[in-house]
């Protein structure tokens, strides 16, 4: 598979470089009318107490993101306090926040799974306390959003994939898993995939089949699916389990021919990419998702910045094979091995990140963009 894959990264670069490149920015004025660059932490008032609600704990991603949120917490001097259901229930998360907002904190960070949840954070936010929301998101939560252009992830890895396959030429099945169902952001990646895949009028994509979340129950459905289509050319996740599902699958299965990739460069995910038994991961910069949220919270209330409305703060792409790491916004080329030492230390993530925190992070004004 190595061979394989080393031919296509050039022919995908060009694409991949132009989804983590940034955009051009705009001047965003703060409540006062003034366009000039606030500092969260220069006249800090009373202590603050941020909230941080993820739809699901014990991932390793969402741990990714919430390493970081408490990094901006502690440079920041706020006390984050995070919650959040099991696996996904919409009703329990937004019932954490409002538990959190009947305590006392000055704001929240949510991941936005389920329209469910829109008119009660919207009420959070006319009731006083304001919201940015990160990773998941609805687009009528009137509150700024982080997280990635998903569309185009879907189209990068969906690419990559078609590539290993054999490009344009390429046949065969191409079996999509998706863990949530339903969700915007993964539907949009599903999206994507199918559209880069379409350039192969002979490959005939099976899915979006329900995987789930869960490790064991994500290896499950995975099995059952090589099981029910052991031809495939090509497994393909859209969730943060499945390269290490698929991983553990093609070393059960030697000989199936199937190429792996999926999303987040997690430690599981990263070991399925270095011993061959996946293609490609797709990275949503985990650092930025958890740590700009966080600032963009604390500096609009110690400096009093509207944040009442739907916007976007791009968290960038992240492209990864054995021999490729591409990473957004500029930051340093690193190899495979510092990326598998930054992926298992908070301490080293927030080291090769810190060029976020010092540009687009703190700058996060002038980067916001229409939520569409």
């Amino acid at each position: 598979m190595k061979k394989i894959f080393q031919a296509s990264a050039i022919g995908f670069m060009a694409l991949v470089l132009a989804a983590c490149g940034g955009g051009g920015t705009t001047s965003e004025t703060t409540s006062s009318g003034s366009a000039e660059a606030t500092d969260p932490v220069s006249e800090q008032q009373d202590p603050l107490t941020i909230g941080f609600v993820t739809h699901v704990v014990g991932n390793p991603f969402i741990q990714q993101i919430i390493d970081a949120a408490q990094q901006a917490a502690d440079d920041l001097g706020v006390t984050l306090q995070v919650a959040g259901p099991a696996g996904a229930e919409a009703d329990a998360q937004l019932k954490a926040a409002q538990t959190l907002v009947a305590a006392g904190v000055d704001g929240i960070v949510i991941s936005v799974p389920s329209e469910s949840m829109v008119q009660g954070l919207n009420q959070i936010i006319t009731d006083g306390t304001p919201i940015v929301t990160f990773n998941l998101m609805q687009s009528a939560v009137n509150a700024p959003y982080v997280g990635e252009k998903s569309t185009e992830s879907g189209r990068v890895l969906g690419a990559a994939i078609l590539e290993a396959m054999g490009g344009a030429s390429a046949s065969g099945q191409a079996v999509l898993g998706n863990c949530f169902p339903g969700f915007p952001v993964l539907e949009n990646r599903a999206t994507g995939v199918q559209e880069s895949l379409s350039i192969a009028p002979d490959v005939e994509v099976l899915g979006p089949f329900d995987v789930k979340v869960d490790a064991a129950e994500n290896y499950g459905k995975w099995e059952g699916l090589l099981g029910a289509n052991p031809d495939a050319s090509a497994l393909i996740g859209l969730c943060a389990p499945d390269i290490a599902s698929l991983g553990k699958l093609k070393q059960a299965n030697p000989d199936s021919a199937f190429v792996g990739g999926g999303y987040d460069l997690t430690t599981e995910n990263l070991a399925a990419i270095k011993s061959g038994d996946a293609a490609v991961a797709i990275g949503q910069t985990p650092f930025m998702q958890g740590y700009a949220p966080v600032y963009m919270l604390v500096d609009a209330i110690r400096n009093g910045i509207d944040i009442g409305k739907p916007s976007f703060l791009n968290s960038g792409t992240e492209i990864v094979t054995q021999d490729t790491v591409v990473e957004p916004f500029g930051l340093p080329s690193i190899t495979f091995a510092e990326l598998e030492e930054i992926a298992a230390s908070p301490e080293k993530s927030r080291e090769y990140y810190q060029p976020l925190v010092d540009g687009v992070i703190a700058n996060w004004q002038s980067e916001l963009r229409p939520i569409a």
